[in-house]
């Protein structure tokens, strides 16, 4: 009878992370359909019909320069996604063959956090002459780089030591999805930082926004179909096949980003 109670207790527990994963959900889309009606074009100060400074040659090779190593470093991750989606889709079939398979997509996130946290913003020590307390102090974009980059190290360190059989306690069950959805929530108000007196530059900041909330909405469809996948119940196993599918679309996103 004990063990039944216990049963009965855990079906609870995960029907409410559920529906308190749902909750922020709706949050997230309410916030999303915001940041959609209301573009930068409308915000206080930015018009979009001010005049464009010039750029001499030196300005406009920084901006190239930087515009093709954001574009790589978005590229680069999405590729480490895409790997991961991939293994997991497939890991019921490779990991009764090789079981280090089961190993190698938190491998991947942890790879594309490492990357982030030490290559995404080049203007800081070793690479650059800013000091990371100053970068992160003084840039709130770096400074969400450096988030994302521990919430990418933060999944794949959990489900490592998941798929090693070291960590079996409930609330890693719900890491991923609690994780994943506060990482799509901060992609919508990701900054991205750039001269606005450049040609287009109202443009681009409006294309790298509208970028940004793919992300986020495909980050959301992963953490639920992931949060979901964990959960008893009757399309437990369609979810177990989504999430992963979502995880391939959103490193799609990321591979095609562009500025």
């Amino acid at each position: 009878m004990p063990s039944m109670q216990e049963g009965i207790a855990h079906s609870r527990l995960n029907s409410w992370a559920a529906m308190g994963l749902f909750a922020i959900a709706l949050f997230l889309f309410s916030t999303l359909s915001w940041s959609q009606e209301h573009d930068m074009g409308n915000m206080p100060g930015m018009n979009m019909n001010a005049p464009t400074a010039c750029e001499n040659p030196a300005q406009a090779a920084k901006h190239l320069a930087d515009k093709q190593e954001s574009e790589f470093n978005h590229r680069l991750v999405g590729s480490f996604v895409i790997v991961a989606g991939i293994f997991i889709f497939l890991e019921s079939c490779l990991a009764t063959r090789w079981s280090l398979m089961r190993y190698v997509w938190p491998m991947c996130f942890v790879a594309a956090g490492l990357f982030v946290l030490v290559f995404s913003d080049t203007e800081i020590w070793p690479f650059g002459p800013q000091t990371p307390w100053y970068a992160l102090t003084h840039n709130l974009e770096d400074l969400q780089h450096k988030i994302f980059s521990i919430i990418l190290l933060a999944i794949g360190y959990v489900e490592l030591q998941k798929a090693r059989g070291r960590l079996k306690a409930q609330w890693a069950t719900w890491f991923f999805p609690v994780v994943g959805v506060v990482g799509a929530i901060l992609l919508l108000f990701h900054v991205h930082s750039g001269d606005m007196q450049a040609p287009h530059a109202m443009e681009t900041m409006e294309h790298i926004q509208k970028q940004h909330r793919w992300f986020a909405a495909a980050g959301l469809g992963v953490a639920l179909a992931n949060g979901l996948a964990g959960t008893p119940q009757k399309w437990q196993q369609l979810f177990e096949k989504a999430w992963p599918v979502l995880l391939v679309v959103l490193g799609v996103l990321l591979a095609q980003y562009t500025e």
